[in-house]
Formats: C-alpha cells, structure tokens, sequence
C-alpha cells in the first residue's frame, strides 16, 4: 500500500466533505488515516500459512478442540464499516494440533481484509481444516455491523451469526450437536 498516496486522498477526501483539513485536529488525520488502514487491510499482506509458521504439534489422541470468543474485528466490503464481535472454532484433528494462539492469528489474519461475515466465516474454517488436516471443522461468528447500526436501518442490538461446518462437522449430526453444545455453553458461564 502507498501510504502517502492514501494521505492524499484522505485529505481530499476531508476536503470534500466541507472539513477544513489545515485545522488543528485535522492536521495529521491524513497521516494516522494511512497508518490505520495499513493495519486494518494487513491481511493482504500476510498468508495464513506464515502466520501459523509450522505450529503444529503431533497429540496422541483425536479428542475436539474449541476456541471460543475469539474477539474479531474487520472492514464491510460494501461500506468500508467495521463489524466486531466473536469467533468460535472447533475442529477434530487426526493426531496434529494446531498452536491455540494460531488459531486466533488465522481469525486475525483473514479479518484484516475487506470481508463480509459469511465470507469471513467459511475462510476461517477452511483454513484450520488445511493447515490441520482435520477430519472436521466448525466455525460460528457473532457480530454486530456498524454499517447497520450507524445507518440504514439503525438497528443497534441486532447480531449476526453464520456458521460454517466441514468434514464430520457437516457429516455428523452428532459431531455437530457437540460443537454447537460447547459454543452454546460457552454463553452461559
């Protein structure tokens, strides 16, 4: 990304919506602006594959592991809007764990990019089933989307869930149910 490419749109951008960008709390936006979206889109720059770094470990047994609210935070393709709330992936290995906190940098990374939930949510159990190999995978997502709640509709406390489910996660009802009893649970502590 060109940062000071970005600046200067950003400050054309202030311009055009009749701000004065030469004032005092204005004179460096432009700036923080293109650092703020060089985090906030770091996702293309980064692949899942380096951000798990070979992090997977050999486990004696094929027991479901879950990680539950996973703080997400991405940018609505279609407003460039932030929507935020919690992830929550499971998924069955067969004899190879994945690091906990890559699990995290995997939600992490796909969300630092331009994303729509339910996108967002078949990319993340699609990566945990690749770097694993897992026999199945299941992802929930609860967000909130400021691009509903500040305009549009303006609904403040509505949450959207999607979920994804590969491989037994999808085959087994059984497996299923589990995952979704844990998630569920997981409310109620």
């Amino acid at each position: 990304m060109n940062e000071q490419r970005v600046e200067a749109l950003a400050l054309e951008l202030l311009k055009e919506i009749g701000e004065d960008p030469s004032r005092d709390g204005l004179l460096r936006t432009p700036q923080r602006f293109a650092k703020a979206l060089q985090y906030l889109t770091r996702g293309y720059r980064e692949r899942v594959h380096d951000v798990v770094n070979n992090a997977i470990f050999e486990s004696g047994s094929d027991n479901m592991v879950v990680l539950h609210d996973i703080d997400i935070f991405s940018l609505c393709e279609h407003h460039l809007l932030p929507f935020f709330g919690h992830c929550h992936v499971g998924y069955i290995s067969r004899g190879r764990v994945l690091g906990v906190s890559k699990i995290a940098r995997i939600a992490d990374c796909l969300a630092a990019r331009l994303q729509i939930q339910e996108r967002l949510t078949n990319e993340i159990a699609r990566a945990v089933r690749d770097e694993t190999n897992a026999e199945g995978v299941g992802v929930v997502m609860e967000c909130q989307h400021l691009c509903m709640m500040m305009r549009g509709v303006e609904k403040q406390n509505a949450v959207m869930t999607t979920s994804a489910v590969l491989g037994s996660f999808h085959d087994d009802p059984a497996t299923r149910a589990e995952f979704l009893s844990i998630v569920s649970s997981s409310h109620h502590r």
